[in-house]
């Protein structure tokens, strides 16, 4: 089962999408692979991190990142 912070990019027709694992509802469409991986990216990381899923243009799995949370509250001196 995914997180709802999960999000997968992936082609559509002319499109890249970029959409939440368990949403039916896409987030951001773009007209290249990369804007779409640095949009969801940005995303995952203001949501407090996840998992990307990116897909090719032949829709398999192509690549996975897990994204940490942006925002690390620990002040830690080391």
């Amino acid at each position: 089962m995914s997180k709802s912070n999960d999000r997968m990019v992936y082609k559509r027709g002319n499109e890249w999408i970029n959409k939440a694992n368990g949403n039916e509802r896409i987030s951001s469409t773009h007209a290249t692979q990369k804007e779409a991986i640095n949009s969801a990216r940005n995303m995952l990381i203001k949501s407090g991190g996840g998992e990307l899923t990116i897909k090719g243009v032949n829709q398999l799995i192509r690549e996975k990142n897990t994204i940490p949370n942006g925002n690390d509250p620990r002040n830690i001196k080391g």
